[in-house]
């Protein structure tokens, strides 16, 4: 019979950039990815300041022999010389300025930068996983839109935003960030995120005019588009006629939109003025466990203390040995959060040496978290994470961890009675929705394993770095 299975939940460094929004240490080798295209758009920059210098020049040289000519000189055209510079240019100086290389071997200067970090650039999924994190947030935490797209973390809550998490950058959002984030969802027919998201784009859009800035992949036409069809689909027909009505202000001859703008004036005449014109909201698509999941956000929710265990008086904390005669001079400090199910909480378990040598050799074996799927094992959405395997052979600190664990909970760790230690990063929102820990399908690929089930599981916790200066770790055992 397995006895217990174990994992650290830490931060180590990227191995792939691949599945970025996965794992945080990916997004920081993206960060370092891009600080490589900077530096080739930076001599990008430079040489074609250099070369529309060299154009401006030209440009005065030749303005000022035409204000020569313009202020009625009277040798003007008859003089020799400035004829034959009028001459020459016309013949091969505008055509060198015009036709130059320069321009485009700048351009494929940078392009060669970009290519050189093709293999280590985000993927459409990245993409799309990184926007379903940003509504996964704004989802468990009741996060304000349009808070989210003003860079800050916030509640709505007693008539009032209140700040959740206060970033040390504050980091808003373009129209066109939000489109995309409004666009995902829309894709999946997910209403009730691509409304709030699309209509932020929209606000962000008008507020700049309309403008397109080259990098965007969206503009005003777009987000309005889309908006008013998820109003449409919503069940919101006067909020998509009037989007759609400004849409055909902007582009008049689209014909799909007029026919659009006909058949939401037609509902609208069709049925009840009351009815039709009722703030509508889509409803948020239903998970696979609503009970369980309204539970799990509600205690994401709450600050501070939980109410289920804060006044139970048969909890405790102590100083506590197990009996072992390793821990009569250090004993263990433990915290009793609960009877039933048994959950104990030791503080600074593992100190800031170990953890960083185990992130180090975790490394390398970094892959894409998996859940069990019938008799297989896949990927799936409700666990967004990078983790890897170490054996106690892996080096003598995971070994010392294994007899330190077996030490506090009494049991038997070494394989096959534990599992290996799991460590796991978490990605842009990343998260593993509640689940159990145990196999409860006799299906499971755990029992190809011949060990039996799983029976209590120890988790660390080490603070993502930067987190605080005075970090502390944080075990748990559960059973």
């Amino acid at each position: 019979m397995k006895l217990l299975t174990f994992c650290v939940c830490a931060l180590v460094p990227a191995c792939a950039c691949c599945e970025v929004f996965t794992s945080l240490l990916d997004v920081r080798q993206a960060a370092s990815v891009e600080r490589k295209l900077m530096a080739h758009l930076r001599t990008y920059i430079h040489a074609e300041w250099d070369r529309l210098q060299n154009v401006r020049r030209f440009y005065s040289k030749v303005s000022s022999m035409h204000k020569v000519l313009d202020g009625g000189a009277s040798d003007g055209v008859a003089n020799p010389l400035l004829a034959f510079t009028l001459i020459k240019r016309l013949h091969a100086d505008w055509l060198n300025v015009v036709y130059s290389d320069r321009a485009s071997d700048n351009a494929q200067a940078l392009r060669w930068g970009l290519e050189q970090e093709e293999a280590n650039l985000p993927k459409e999924e990245d993409v799309q996983g990184a926007a379903r994190a940003l509504m996964r947030l704004q989802d468990v935490y009741a996060l304000h839109v349009a808070s989210l797209a003003a860079g800050r973390f916030r509640q709505a809550g007693g008539g009032q935003l209140v700040d959740v998490y206060v970033p040390a950058v504050v980091t808003p959002l373009s129209a066109d960030d939000c489109f995309l984030v409004g666009k995902v969802a829309y894709d999946q027919e997910d209403y009730y995120h691509s409304v709030p998201w699309l209509r932020e784009s929209v606000k962000l859009f008008r507020r700049s005019g309309g403008r397109r800035s080259p990098e965007n992949g969206g503009n005003l036409e777009d987000a309005l588009d889309h908006l008013a069809f998820s109003h449409f689909k919503s069940g919101n027909i006067s909020g998509a006629l009037s989007l759609s009505q400004e849409l055909l202000h902007h582009d008049p001859t689209n014909r799909r939109v007029f026919q659009n703008v006909a058949k939401y004036e037609k509902l609208l005449a069709t049925r009840p003025a009351r009815s039709a014109r009722a703030p509508v909201s889509p409803g948020r698509p239903a998970g696979k466990c609503p009970r369980t999941q309204d539970a799990y956000e509600k205690l994401c929710q709450t600050p501070g203390p939980q109410p289920t265990f804060a006044h139970d008086g048969r909890l405790f904390c102590d100083y506590f040995t197990n009996g072992s005669p390793a821990l009569q001079l250090l004993p263990a400090r433990r915290e009793v959060l609960s009877l039933r199910p048994q959950v104990f909480l030791y503080h600074d378990f593992v100190t800031e040496r170990e953890s960083e040598r185990i992130k180090n050799l975790a490394q390398t074996g970094l892959r894409r978290s998996v859940v069990a799927a019938g008799e297989k094992q896949a990927t799936a959405d409700y666990r967004i994470s990078k983790s890897a395997w170490l054996k106690n052979s892996a080096h003598a600190t995971v070994a010392k961890l294994d007899r330190r664990i077996a030490t506090v909970t009494g049991l038997d760790v070494t394989h096959p009675f534990g599992e290996y230690l799991q460590v796991v990063n978490y990605g842009i929102g990343g998260h593993y929705e509640p689940h159990f820990d145990h196999a409860t399908s006799p299906s499971s690929p755990v029992f190809r394993l011949n060990t039996g089930n799983r029976v209590a599981t120890f988790m660390i916790y080490w603070p993502t770095s930067g987190s605080t200066s005075t970090a502390k770790s944080s075990a748990a055992a559960a059973a």
